[in-house]
């Protein structure tokens, strides 16, 4: 298909996913769309769900922005009850630094993740704090994708370099991988998928004009991203996590380039599906 094809029949998905109250995305056992609410980080609790449910998806990873680090137990778990009463999913929470020495301090986070219900932690821990990290996963048994930050990223700039630090470690260790500073450190992204195999726990998605400059993120199908090289790989791994959107530009208004984005990722998924 056509770009533009792509983009139309995304659009359509899209509006028949809205009229049917959101419905899934994809068939059981098959990667999801989703949206990491860093997107709407400009905006609160109640209006980044509003504008979540506008994109027509039901899965979503929490940014403290929406979930504050600071809330109580039981405040968490009422303000992740908000996304469930709109038919949300709360698949993961994330980006958390996972970066202090201080292992009681860590074990907060992860109790701050249980409280909001969140079955992984997209996280960014270091060499050092790793097997303290490790440990605590299997105390609440809770997945944890290490998110690679391309080549400002002094721990993990790579998919590879997280697939090396999880190697032989406890299955529930894995990578969110990037695929916009992924691109940006010059490998492969599709080979990277299939590389990383089981260990992909999770996706951030975004669209770059240039291979190498951050500031050059733009709407998802406009861009260089070979996004359907990345889906028919993810089929091809069985993966089935999700792929969330992560929209960085636009803060004050993301909601365009995202109906935008969201309606190529679903043409390409419903085209290859068809």
């Amino acid at each position: 298909m056509t770009r533009r094809g792509i983009i139309q029949l995304g659009a359509a998905v899209a509006a028949a996913g809205q009229r049917l109250a959101v419905a899934d995305e994809a068939k059981p056992g098959e990667f999801r769309i989703g949206i990491a609410s860093y997107s709407f980080r400009e905006f609160q609790r109640k209006m980044a769900i509003s504008m979540i449910k506008q994109l027509g998806v039901r899965y979503v990873s929490v940014k403290e922005y929406h979930l504050p680090y600071t809330l109580s137990a039981a405040d968490a778990a009422k303000g992740a009850a908000e996304f469930k009463k709109a038919g949300l999913i709360i698949t993961s929470g994330g980006n958390i630094s996972l970066q202090d020495e201080d292992p009681a301090a860590l074990k907060r986070l992860f109790q701050y993740a249980k409280s909001c219900g969140m079955p992984m932690m997209v996280c960014a821990p270091t060499h050092k704090t790793l097997p303290t990290v490790e440990t605590l996963a299997k105390e609440f048994d809770m997945k944890i994708a290490i998110h690679n930050h391309g080549p400002e990223d002094k721990h993990f700039p790579t998919p590879d370099s997280v697939l090396e630090a999880v190697k032989g470690r406890d299955p529930r260790m894995g990578l969110c991988m990037d695929v916009g500073h992924s691109m940006r450190t010059g490998i492969d992204v599709v080979k990277a998928d299939e590389s990383a195999g089981s260990r992909l726990l999770d996706m951030h998605i975004k669209d770059l004009k240039s291979a190498t400059a951050k500031d050059s993120q733009c709407d998802v199908g406009e861009g260089i991203m070979p996004v359907v090289a990345i889906f028919k790989q993810l089929k091809k791994i069985k993966y089935q996590g999700c792929v969330n959107l992560e929209y960085e530009i636009n803060a004050e208004n993301p909601l365009p380039g995202m109906h935008h984005s969201i309606g190529y990722l679903k043409g390409v998924q419903a085209a290859l599906a068809g």
